[in-house]
């Protein structure tokens, strides 16, 4: 359904973009058509005179006048002038922040929509990438979709003279000043409401991205979903301890469970967040948690999953889809602090482990030893690397998990996992795209894909994970 009218004000000039077909779409031109389909980054899609137009907030089922702001060869941008018909997906944003700060795209459709959204991101990634059929388990969809995250890390501004510190605006580094992100527990308001004050009224410096000059750049929180535990860390660009040490303990007394207050040292003109020198403000240099069962170690730089309830979810279908033996050697690539493994490793007869943070592999280790786990070891280093090593060694592994990051495994990672015919690989990932193209690899290389489940780590976000499981082919 579409129809195309030029608004009284649009002329045809030079410089007008045009599309090729029986009817010309121009810029800023107005369009009346129904929202049929959302794509991965969520942007709905309509259709007119056969080419998509991509358009932000909107939902199946929308049918809204729509203004052309951009047009390519075979597709065009456009955003709402006004909704004619809401979809019965529609539900109003909880946040107000939600079109500023473009952390969240799917606040304005109710979650079981954004579910159904993700579940068919999955499919459509391993139909039309892999070009595989696999049996899919039911989504696992999060208990809640609020206030999940036990991690935030808050840029820090100078906005009419004042610190303030927020979330980057989408595709930008222009900081919109959030004061509570409806995605983060309460308690992190409170903890940058007092920072800012502080930073605020003893005029701490501020880092000013543009000319690399100023301090303080990041307020960055973590927090143990079961034992609460809450660790702050500021990222500076030099040492400001001495400037520091005083809100540190403000925040341990003022903030219930504030345990352990850390700097982090960045000097350089980058994009990354944290530097490679640590400071202790206050309290330990560590916080703890619950995973699975077993007790976990978390430095400030170690990866932990950041929606604690769904990883244990996934990890439980992880365990489900490895299915081990008693006797079984199980390898966890890409381990991280070892969170994943450990939850297998009383299943198995041993567990090896690598991961490429030398951090990560300390923290993997000392949570072994924490949990009384004597049948793991964990190596640093590339995954590839390491684990070709450890072949020629004698390893040989039955079950692989891997876990990659979202570029999905390197080819040498590839080959190392097929090398040793493990009967099964269970992975593990944030990108439905590189995990279809990775498992379309793996099958032509001896491998069949027999189960995808879908997991949603970060609702009302464009994010979506998923776990899969290979079989080594008899033949």
């Amino acid at each position: 359904m579409s129809r195309i009218r030029r608004t009284d004000n649009i002329r045809p000039c030079a410089g007008l973009q045009y599309l090729k077909g029986e009817n010309m779409i121009i810029k800023n031109q107005i369009i009346t058509a129904g929202i049929t389909d959302i794509t991965s980054e969520g942007s709905g899609v309509c259709r007119a005179d056969g080419f998509a137009v991509f358009v932000p907030d909107t939902a199946v089922g929308d049918v809204a006048e729509i203004r052309i702001v951009k047009v390519l060869k075979s597709y065009a941008y456009g955003i709402v002038e006004k909704l004619l018909t809401p979809s019965p997906d529609r539900t109003a944003p909880e946040c107000p922040m939600y079109k500023k700060c473009g952390g969240c795209i799917f606040q304005h459709i109710s979650y079981e929509a954004e579910c159904r959204i993700k579940s068919d991101i999955v499919r459509n990634a391993f139909q039309r990438i892999g070009g595989l059929s696999p049996e899919y388990d039911d989504f696992i969809a999060a208990d809640s979709h609020s206030r999940y995250r036990n991690k935030a890390q808050y840029p820090l501004a100078v906005q009419d003279g004042k610190a303030v510190c927020g979330f980057y605006a989408k595709r930008s580094h222009r900081v919109v000043p959030v004061s509570d992100c409806r995605l983060q527990p309460e308690v992190f308001a409170d903890i940058v409401s007092c920072s800012l004050d502080y930073i605020n009224s003893h005029k701490l410096s501020v880092y000013d991205e543009a000319t690399h000059t100023g301090i303080l750049r990041h307020i960055y929180i973590r927090r143990g979903y079961h034992s609460g535990q809450i660790m702050v860390c500021f990222v500076a660009r030099k040492d400001y301890s001495r400037q520091l040490t005083q809100l540190a303990h403000i925040l341990h007394h003022e903030i219930e469970n504030v345990c352990s207050v850390v700097m982090n040292i960045n000097p350089d003109d980058t994009n990354v967040i944290l530097g490679k020198k640590w400071v202790n403000l206050f309290g330990e240099d560590t916080i703890t948690d619950t995973m699975c069962g077993n007790r976990i170690l978390i430095s400030p730089p170690s990866f932990y999953q950041v929606n604690t309830p769904q990883a244990e979810k996934v990890y439980a279908k992880a365990l489900e889809y490895a299915a081990p033996a008693p006797d079984d050697i199980l390898a966890d690539l890409y381990c991280g602090m070892g969170t994943i493994g450990l939850s297998m490793a009383d299943s198995v007869s041993s567990l090896v482990g690598v991961e490429i943070i030398p951090e990560a592999v300390e923290d993997a280790k000392q949570n072994a030893a924490a949990n009384e786990i004597y049948n793991a070891e964990f190596h640093c280093g590339d995954a590839g690397k390491v684990f070709a090593k450890l072949r020629k060694d004698g390893c040989s592994p039955d079950i692989i998990v891997v876990d990659p990051p979202r570029k999905g495994c390197s080819a040498e990672t590839l080959q190392v996992i097929v090398n040793p015919a493990p009967k099964k690989i269970v992975m593990i990932s944030c990108n439905p795209s590189t995990a279809a193209r990775d498992c379309k690899w793996l099958t032509e290389n001896g491998y069949s894909l027999e189960k995808v489940c879908g997991a949603d780590f970060f609702p009302r976000t464009a994010h979506v994970e998923c776990v899969v499981l290979m079989s080594r082919q008899k033949s």
